[in-house]
């Protein structure tokens, strides 16, 4: 496959769609710095599936849509196109029908980036198998930046050997492998999911052959129980037969014997013809025994009241002769217990009368030895109010003593003071003399 195209539309400093024609031989962008010519290989970078925002120097891949100068507006989305030249067919199958393979990838901002082989939307992962059949790819040695010639001089064996496997056209290979151990290892993990599908499975079909036996016995008793009620119904079938037969039986036994109630009825309006002429008669006889009777209930309800009226003085009449026999009764106790406490009382006051005796004599001589401690009080109290006025007299003489002596002692001070002065003057001098 050979690179014949590229177009860049918004991507980093290409605002305006720009083409750049690869021709076969050898092509080479020169330009000073700052031109971008470091843009093209990124964005070659960028097409073949690159994922990384450091690699396109920027904090976010974002960062690849023109970002806008003073009079240029920002862009929302950056597109960048690569034609391939497929007549020798060394692109992979699903892409292997066409001559040329124009890949694009599209990025929004905000949104996301999207593929395209030919028009057809594609994932990231077939576009990098693309480039990696080829032996190229966005994290290829064939893309030679700066500096990364000292870098592979001084690379380990192991970043030696992955550029010495492109140049073999085997790093497609390797990738292809890596991704079948990845589906090795989703169908191990699917598997795994089989398994306790299985089991699950299992434990239903155990639940369901239950179920199914359950149902088999549902079926079965739903059957006899269908024939027990074909049965149930044909016997009561026979009942209601039996029934109807003896129905109509008595039915005309029933239309015989309104035949003869019939007869009777016919009998009894002539018998009742006959007595409607003696009921006049015996409508008035009615009407006086009504009346009599009327006048006996009347009286006879007027001595059901006066009987009552009876009964109930009666009651009121005992209530009362009850309730004097208990205040009678409760008189003869109080009057026995007056008697009890006047015979007590005469106790009482005859002793009374013995203690009285020689009580005139015992109160004299009380009121004597009153009036004697009456003036040993009297003398106390004069002798306790001399006291206090001499305790006070004393108290106020201690008093001015210990006011003399603190004012002694105020004056010794200022009398030690004044002489420790004239001390230092006398000090002072005769230092002078």
């Amino acid at each position: 496959m050979q690179l014949t195209r590229l177009r860049l539309n918004g991507f980093k400093s290409f605002v305006d769609p720009t083409d750049l024609v690869i021709s076969a031989g050898l092509t080479g962008v020169v330009g000073p710095n700052g031109c971008g010519k470091s843009n093209l290989l990124e964005a070659l970078r960028w097409i073949m599936g690159e994922t990384r925002a450091k690699q396109m120097r920027g904090s976010g891949m974002d960062d690849v849509i023109f970002a806008g100068t003073d009079t240029r507006q920002t862009r929302n989305s950056a597109t960048v196109e690569l034609v391939i030249d497929n007549s020798d067919r060394l692109a992979p199958v699903a892409f292997n029908t066409e001559d040329k393979l124009e890949i694009s990838r599209r990025i929004t901002r905000e949104i996301g980036s999207a593929y395209r082989i030919n028009g057809k939307d594609v994932r990231a992962r077939d576009v990098q198998m693309l480039f990696a059949d080829a032996s190229t790819g966005a994290q290829s040695p064939s893309l030679v930046r700066q500096g990364q010639i000292s870098e592979l001089i001084n690379a380990k064996p192991k970043a030696r050997r992955r550029v010495l496997e492109e140049a073999a056209g085997i790093s497609g290979l390797y990738q292809r492998r890596h991704e079948a151990e990845l589906k090795l290892k989703g169908t191990e993990t699917n598997l795994g999911r089989v398994d306790d599908v299985l089991e699950q499975l299992s434990s239903q079909l155990a639940s369901l052959e239950r179920q199914a036996g359950q149902a088999r016995r549902y079926r079965r008793l739903s059957e006899e129980l269908r024939q027990a009620e074909a049965v149930l119904l044909i016997l009561r079938w026979q009942k209601a037969e039996a029934e109807r037969a003896a129905a109509e039986g008595a039915l005309t036994e029933a239309v015989r014997a309104v035949a003869r109630a019939e007869a009777e009825v016919q009998a009894a309006t002539r018998a009742r013809e006959g007595a409607a002429e003696a009921v006049p008669a015996k409508r008035e006889e009615e009407t006086i025994a009504a009346a009599v009777l009327q006048r006996l209930t009347i009286e006879r309800d007027q001595l059901d009241m006066q009987a009552e009226r009876a009964r109930k003085d009666l009651d009121e009449a005992a209530a009362q002769q009850r309730q004097l026999a208990a205040d009678i009764e409760r008189e003869e106790v109080l009057q026995r217990d007056a008697a009890a406490s006047l015979a007590a009382l005469a106790d009482e006051a005859a002793a009374l009368d013995r203690a009285m005796d020689g009580q005139d004599d015992a109160e004299a001589k009380a009121a004597d030895r009153a009036r004697d401690a009456a003036q040993a009080l009297t003398r106390a109290e004069t002798d306790l109010d001399r006291l206090a006025e001499e305790a006070a007299r004393l108290a106020a003489r201690v008093a001015a003593a210990e006011r003399r002596v603190e004012e002694g002692e105020g004056n010794a001070t200022r009398v030690a003071r004044e002489i420790a002065v004239t001390e230092a003057a006398l000090a002072k001098a005769a230092d002078d003399i």
